[in-house]
């Protein structure tokens, strides 16, 4: 059966706080000191993603196989941001593939249905993340025509002393 996208409904909430959390807790893994894990991080998702599933300038796609949800894309619109040097452009935070999909064209498919839909939002270029250590993400992007353009470097601060 062929991958159907549609924009996500209040429905696909419990499957969204899942996979948002394991998203979270792979990015976790990559760097425990760089990215935050909160406790009840499925509720969390579930509440987030809901809400800006109701949003006009945010757009959260669901990607369904066999009447199963198994993937599913977050972006929105970000305002002009100076301290980045941003003109105003579509933000594609989240992308999300369930283990027994993948390899089966989806996070691609994904992907290019959130360019497509931010861009009809009326922003010029689309800017994503990916942690230093996903290969993988990385590669997708690169290949569906994506380019390294930034680098984050990451630094803990000291402990304070008393």
């Amino acid at each position: 059966m062929p991958v159907t996208l549609r924009p996500a409904r209040p429905s696909d909430e419990p499957a969204l706080g899942r996979m948002g959390a394991a998203l979270a807790r792979r990015h976790h893994a990559f760097d425990a000191a760089r990215f935050m894990l909160p406790d009840d991080v499925e509720s969390g998702y579930r509440w987030w993603l809901g809400r800006e599933a109701k949003k006009a300038d945010a757009v959260v796609l669901v990607a369904e196989l066999d009447g199963e949800v198994v993937g599913y894309a977050y972006g929105r619109v970000e305002a002009v941001d100076w301290n980045a040097l941003l003109d105003r452009s579509g933000g594609f935070h989240d992308l999300w593939v369930e283990e027994k999909a993948r390899g089966a064209g989806v996070g691609a498919l994904l992907a290019e249905e959130m360019m497509k839909r931010l861009t009809a939002l009326g922003v010029p270029r689309v800017v994503l993340h990916t942690a230093a250590k996903n290969q993988d993400a990385q590669r997708l992007f690169a290949k569906l025509g994506w380019r390294p353009t930034m680098v984050e470097m990451t630094r803990e601060a000291p402990p304070v002393k008393d």
